[in-house]
């Protein structure tokens, strides 16, 4: 019964969420291109499954995926697991190896499994008439994430300012578009952007507050957040790359 009437508590602030982006569409639909909504008995069963679809995940996220992530943290940083039970061991970067491996795998799956990633490698390999391999892409942002996603695990454990990372990240995707194919540009900046959504963004998030608040030392507010950052810039330069090493063999092939 608690659960049914979560998930009725759940599906009443999706629904006071998202009143608003209905409200523009039909604003704009009847008073401006002044035309009836097409199918809008469909269109209707659509926006209702949408909005009980909307409001099971954030249950589920509640529920599931942020209480898992942080669970994760805490034991993959708990000292006894780290040192094997050797307490008072003093503890370095390299010793947190298995985050780091936890961090990227995670990273990759999430982004494999990231639904606007999959539409929007799907619509470049439609609108490319396959020049654009969409698994190619996918994998190449996957690959993305999880080496951004470790490094910003890297960089909580040892506590550096996240703004260097951030810098050197954001010169190099600036040298690199200046030598990557003009055709995956674009598509570059936005996979960067459509790597945080509703899979990624849970557990990717519950994974930093999970180590900043295990790993002595380290601020939940300051070091916990930051790993997002690194998700949508990462993929940035991995695609491009692969643009750069498919051009590069291209070239070689002529």
């Amino acid at each position: 019964m608690s659960l049914f009437i979560e998930i009725l508590n759940t599906l009443k602030s999706t629904v006071i969420d998202v009143i608003p982006i209905l409200s523009i569409i039909l604003v704009f639909q009847l008073f401006v291109i002044r035309r009836p909504i097409p199918n809008a008995k469909k269109v209707g069963f659509g926006f209702f499954y949408v909005l009980l679809g909307l409001a099971l995940f954030l249950l589920g996220l509640e529920k599931a995926l942020f209480p898992l992530g942080k669970m994760m943290a805490e034991q993959l940083t708990a000292v006894e697991f780290i040192s094997g039970h050797h307490i008072d061991a003093k503890l370095t970067w390299i010793d947190y190896y298995w985050i780091y491996i936890f961090a990227a795998t995670i990273g990759f799956s999430t982004t494999i499994a990231e639904p606007s990633l999959i539409a929007v490698a799907l619509k470049a390999e439609e609108v490319s008439g396959g020049a654009i391999n969409a698994n190619s892409l996918r994998i190449s942002v996957a690959i993305g994430v999880a080496v951004g996603i470790a490094l910003g695990s890297f960089r909580i454990v040892v506590g550096h300012p996240i703004q260097y990372y951030i810098i050197v990240g954001y010169i190099i995707v600036v040298i690199q578009t200046f030598y990557c194919p003009k055709l995956i540009v674009p598509l570059a900046y936005d996979s960067g952007g459509v790597t945080t959504s509703t899979v990624t963004v849970p557990l990717v998030a519950a994974l930093g507050l999970g180590l900043a608040s295990t790993i002595p030392g380290r601020s939940p507010l300051i070091d916990g957040f930051g790993l997002l950052a690194f998700a949508s810039l990462f993929p940035i330069m991995a695609v491009m790359a692969y643009a750069q090493l498919t051009q590069a063999k291209t070239q070689r092939k002529r």
